[in-house]
């Protein structure tokens, strides 16, 4: 786990080895300063030496003015290297989130992803800054501590060794039961983030509802969860601090009695002032060091299960790849599904799909139906390989899909997903997402085609309207109408609208089929639509029910030979008979 993170650390290595020298130039001149203090005190104050005194008095000036800047440059340096780890760390997992397929990102959830861009990244982030400062400050300054106070006095430094294993077993046994707790604190979180997430992408419907309140009862749950959790953890973790200052003051004390117990016997001799002195100043010292290490492996026990749930996600291999040279060209717009099953990620052997055989012949207009849960959406999304089949291939151009390079056969079949979204910028920005080149009449020309040019028109910015993050500021039927145009906009073979007129009119919705008649007689097309009057003209109509085909044909050959398309058809008719009726 640890070399995997590190490897983000790239270009601020540098800084980091500078950090560590810096710490350690630090550390020594402050480990001089109390030997030279007991030269002032024993040789300068009781000898009378005044030029001793005076020398040694600027030595250390000089031990303290270099400790300083050494600090100071360790500080800078590691706020600019564990910045930059964490930057890098951030853009990694972002890059291989990008990679993912949709079976990917369901393992994980949403959620779980930005907690790991956020929290664990941050946990590591600050791990990372006490390693290369505290890590280092802490085992050098016991080291060199112990090393003056033996000389010192040998037998005061002494108690320092008697005290060292017992803060070790102390904190050892702090992490051992402390860490579990902090993987399941993340897991916490990870479903925190869902529910804020659902409530704030979801806040219309909430409030449409009059749902507040049991969306504030759903994030208590989680909350309290969570406040449970990290208070045990914690709780546990807080013991160090009493153990470390329990053992700090009975050292101290031990120190202080001893000490002044053979000043006194010895009559200054086998011990002086100056000596206890620069004595308890390693004392403090030392111990100081146990207690900034026992604060570094705290961290990087919580760090440590944020690590490891960063690293399983480059570590993921995508569910989805392009071949090695893959297909770059579609013959044409032609779509065969053969003995197709499919079933989601975690779904525990349920299908989505089961048994598809369908023919879709290049250029052809096909509408999709069928009751929510039929797999209308799962079917498509087979298309673009936005998910791959769990049995059986899916064709297009007369080539498997699993053969094509990804870009080129999602550029060469666009897809206005049911839940299709714009981005924050322009709306010529949003459109461009479908081809970065497209000039301005090629533009309008789309949007012209998705009935969406007169509104945009009508903006006092036209095409250079700002489009708040997720279309906020647009309407829901004026939204679908952008997502349509930006598709068309990457000429495709296929073109896929996942039950894209929905939040449009009728007059509207026939006119932009009217439009892909006209103007894309050679894509094919497909449209899913809960309104027969959105795919009563098409050349084909599948209808769908329970992951299975249940019928195929016609308008005119599903009224009179299939059961759920009549019973679709008779009640949309008869509900917009008595619509008209109370007209």
């Amino acid at each position: 786990m640890t070399s995997k993170l590190l490897k983000s650390v790239r270009q601020y290595k540098s800084a980091s080895l500078i950090t560590i020298f810096a710490v350690a130039v630090e550390v020594i001149m402050e480990t001089i300063v109390p030997f030279l203090m007991y030269g002032i005190i024993d040789d300068g104050i009781y000898g009378g030496d005044t030029q001793r005194l005076i020398t040694l008095g600027i030595y250390m000036l000089a031990c303290v003015v270099v400790a300083l800047i050494a600090g100071a440059a360790a500080g800078w340096f590691s706020a600019d290297a564990s910045c930059g780890f964490a930057a890098n760390l951030r853009k990694d997992l972002h890059y291989s989130v990008q990679k993912f397929s949709f079976a990917d990102i369901d393992r994980f959830s949403t959620a779980g992803l930005v907690t790991r861009l956020t929290t664990d990244v941050t946990n590591v982030q600050n791990a990372y800054m006490m390693t290369i400062r505290m890590a280092v400050r802490a085992p050098l300054t016991l080291i060199f501590s112990l090393i003056m106070a033996f000389v010192a006095s040998w037998k005061l430094a002494l108690i320092f060794l008697v005290a060292v294993p017992v803060l070790w077993c102390g904190l050892y046994l702090i992490i051992r039961f402390s860490h579990p707790i902090f993987e399941q604190v993340f897991h916490i979180y990870d479903a925190l983030n869902g529910v804020v997430q659902e409530n704030v992408s979801g806040i219309r419907v909430v409030k449409s509802f009059v749902r507040e309140e049991d969306e504030k009862r759903k994030f208590g749950k989680v909350s309290d969860s969570l406040y449970k959790k990290f208070s045990k953890a914690e709780g546990l973790v807080a013991f160090n601090q009493p153990l470390m200052r329990l053992v700090i003051y009975v050292c101290l004390v031990i120190v202080f009695w001893l000490g002044a117990r053979l000043i006194v016997l010895s009559g200054n001799t086998e011990l002086t002032t100056g000596k206890l002195t620069t004595l308890i100043s390693y004392a403090m010292g030392i111990l100081t060091s146990l207690m900034q290490l026992s604060m570094v492996l705290v961290m990087i026990t919580i760090a440590r299960s944020s690590g490891e749930r960063i690293v399983e996600v480059p570590d993921v291999r995508p569910s989805l790849a392009s071949p090695e040279d893959g297909a770059t060209a579609i013959k044409d717009g032609s779509i065969d599904f053969e003995g197709v099953d499919f079933g989601y990620f975690g779904s525990e052997g349920a299908k989505a799909l089961s048994g598809i055989n369908l023919h879709i012949p290049s250029g052809a207009t096909v509408g999709i139906i069928g009751g929510t849960g039929s797999g209308k959406t799962s079917l498509v999304n087979l298309i673009p390989r936005l998910y791959d089949a769990t049995s059986g291939s899916v064709k297009v151009g007369g080539r498997d899909v699993r053969e094509y390079d990804l870009t080129s056969l999602r550029d060469g079949v666009a897809v206005v997903l049911q839940k299709n979204e714009l981005f924050s910028g322009t709306i010529a920005e949003n459109l461009r997402w479908g081809n970065l080149n497209a000039t301005d009449e090629q533009l309008v020309e789309a949007c012209r085609l998705a009935q969406a040019d007169e509104f945009v028109s009508s903006f006092p910015d036209k095409y250079e309207t700002h489009i708040e993050q997720g279309g906020t500021n647009v309407s829901g039927g004026q939204k679908q109408r952008l997502c349509i145009a930006r598709a068309l906009l990457k000429s495709p073979s296929v073109l896929i609208l996942d039950d894209s007129t929905s939040a449009v009119d009728t007059r509207t919705d026939a006119l932009i089929r009217k439009a892909f008649r006209e103007y894309l007689p050679d894509t094919t097309k497909i449209i899913i639509a809960q309104r027969i009057s959105s795919v009563e003209d098409a050349d084909m109509i599948v209808v769908m029910d329970g992951g299975k085909i249940d019928g195929v044909g016609t308008h005119d050959q599903l009224l009179k030979a299939n059961r759920i398309y009549r019973e679709v058809y008779e009640s949309q008719q008869k509900g917009g008979d008595e619509d008209e009726s109370k007209q």
